[in-house]
């Protein structure tokens, strides 16, 4: 009896930890419940073991995710899997067995806020395998540097040298690449990486070779404003809360963590503020480039004082379109290839997606938005066990057939 007692008191506890209001239209509520409850344990984790002194928090997560989901590479009867350096970047290489001779390529990003994650764990290999195989194409999934080590713009710089080298004559020939079938792609921090590299390298007229296709999977491109409708609608929904987003971004550009609370208020985007244009706040003015489905009866956040403690250096970082590509200039956008941009209904980065959507629209470049209005932040790489999400598998799927029909 005591044995029963016992483990009805541990199943409430666990259902009390486990359980989550979330809206009422999140895909399989149940599942992203059971997913943030791991992402949590982990986090608060890291966190305790940061306050202690041990060790940093992102480095105890990354160690954890590492044990729980990095793999070697290991071919199959379908995909010869290697790694390599690409650029002096560590590379996983995907190479389709048979089919075209010349093959399409596709250079990937992680996502992880900068700061997690590679592409040797098992979600990113069963992606990129899935990609090789269904596209006949070679995928190259980049391990950049990672915050706290490395901060902005070696993450970047990272994305570029790899992607500089894949569009290479030696490389492309290398591994039997057709240089008119090039697509830059990546999920979440890794979209940011994505395009930002779009926007560098399809000015550089140096360039013989150059990207047909840039593909972003709920990208964050932004940091100048923690409260577009999507931010205000959805700081409380798994798995990337609002104040995470804020901190994934301070590690980024290398600023201190107690600023966090101050970018979370817009107050490092006050009116007052020299560093923050209207040129530039126009380029992420929600108002305008949001359709009202998206802005519903949200109001936009300015402060017309800011706080003291931003560093010049900071600030540079925020402004700069290498860190948050939404701020480019027109005619910089209109340079890019054709564009797909997923979003998902339930992410704080939705509007991040949309508004870049109508820049790159304005500008004249050729997109495909794809809206799901069940999804929710990093639902694409869950479209496998053990996490089988059914908004990840179609959202997957679709992506893949969008490169399909045009790489």
């Amino acid at each position: 009896m005591r044995f029963r007692l016992a483990g009805a008191v541990l199943l409430s506890v666990a259902a009390y930890y486990v359980y989550l209001p979330l809206p009422s239209g999140v895909c399989e509520p149940w599942k992203l419940m059971l997913l943030d409850a791991v992402f949590r344990t982990f986090m608060q984790a890291s966190d305790a073991a940061h306050a202690l002194g041990l060790c940093h928090r992102v480095h105890l997560l990354n160690h954890l995710v590492s044990w729980v989901e990095e793999i070697e590479a290991r071919s199959c009867d379908a995909v010869h899997v290697t790694d390599c350096k690409l650029g002096g970047v560590s590379t996983r290489v995907f190479q389709p067995k048979g089919g075209e001779k010349l093959k399409r390529g596709v250079v990937y990003f992680h996502g992880g806020g900068w700061a997690l994650g590679s592409g040797r764990m098992r979600s990113y290999d069963r992606l990129c395998r899935k990609m090789a195989e269904d596209l006949d194409a070679v995928i190259m999934s980049v391990d950049y540097r990672l915050a706290p080590d490395a901060v902005f713009p070696d993450q970047f710089n990272d994305a570029l040298a790899a992607s500089w080298d894949f569009l290479s004559l030696e490389v492309l020939e290398r591994y039997g690449v057709d240089p008119e079938r090039l697509c830059v792609s990546g999920d979440s921090a890794g979209g940011n990486l994505a395009a930002a590299v779009a926007q560098e390298l399809s000015s550089d007229e140096s360039l013989t070779v150059k990207f047909k296709l840039q593909a972003l999977i709920y990208p964050v491109l932004q940091a100048l404003d923690f409260h577009t409708p999507s931010y205000q609608q959805n700081q409380a929904v798994p798995i990337l809360y609002r104040p995470y987003m804020a901190r994934f971004w301070l590690q980024y550009l290398g600023g201190d963590s107690s600023l966090e609370p101050l970018l979370l208020a817009n107050n490092h985007s006050s009116l007052d503020e020299v560093a923050v244009d209207a040129e530039t706040r126009s380029r992420l003015d929600w108002t305008t480039l949001l359709p009202s489905e998206r802005r519903k009866d949200y109001k936009p956040v300015v402060k017309e004082t800011g706080s003291p403690g931003l560093t010049d250096e900071l600030l540079a970082a925020l402004t700069d379109v290498r860190a948050a590509p939404l701020l480019a200039e027109q005619r910089i956008l209109g340079r890019t290839p054709k564009a797909y941009v997923m979003t998902c209904e339930f992410d704080v980065l939705r509007d991040d997606g949309l508004m870049y959507v109508r820049r790159l629209q304005d500008a004249g470049v050729p997109v495909t938005s794809d809206h799901y209005e069940d999804g929710f932040h990093g639902c694409m790489v869950f479209a496998s066990l053990p996490m089988m999400s059914d908004v990840g598998q179609r959202s997957l799927n679709n992506y893949i057939q969008w490169l399909d029909r045009n790489l």
